[in-house]
């Protein structure tokens, strides 16, 4: 199984925007319902596309410089970074369909 990291301001550098893979960033807080809603859609494609997408957390209550910089107005926010670089963007729950269709295009 796939194991999705918490980031902090200390390791978004190096496991996001450092990261030879695409990363999904999952922006979520423990109070948001549709946040719990994704979580399983991540989950369930953390687990499909393992050794070619990390898929990684950040909880915008303990980390909100993270927030900040990246512009989140609503969570859930699904962002995908390659090679340092915001390719896209999701906001609000999704389907794994969805979320599939998003991330298909950065993969090797």
């Amino acid at each position: 199984m796939a194991a999705i990291a918490d980031i902090t301001q200390d390791t978004f550098q190096a496991e996001v925007l450092q990261s030879d893979l695409p990363v999904l960033v999952d922006f979520w807080a423990p109070w948001c319902g549709p946040c719990r809603l994704v979580a399983g859609v991540v989950d369930e494609v953390a687990q499909q596309y393992d050794g070619q997408l990390k898929v990684v957390k950040v909880n915008t209550d303990e980390q909100p410089g993270i927030a900040s910089t990246h512009g989140i107005r609503s969570i859930p926010t699904l962002m995908i970074f390659m090679n340092g670089e915001k390719m896209d963007q999701l906001v609000g729950a999704v389907s794994k369909t969805t979320l599939a269709k998003a991330v298909e295009p950065f993969l090797s």
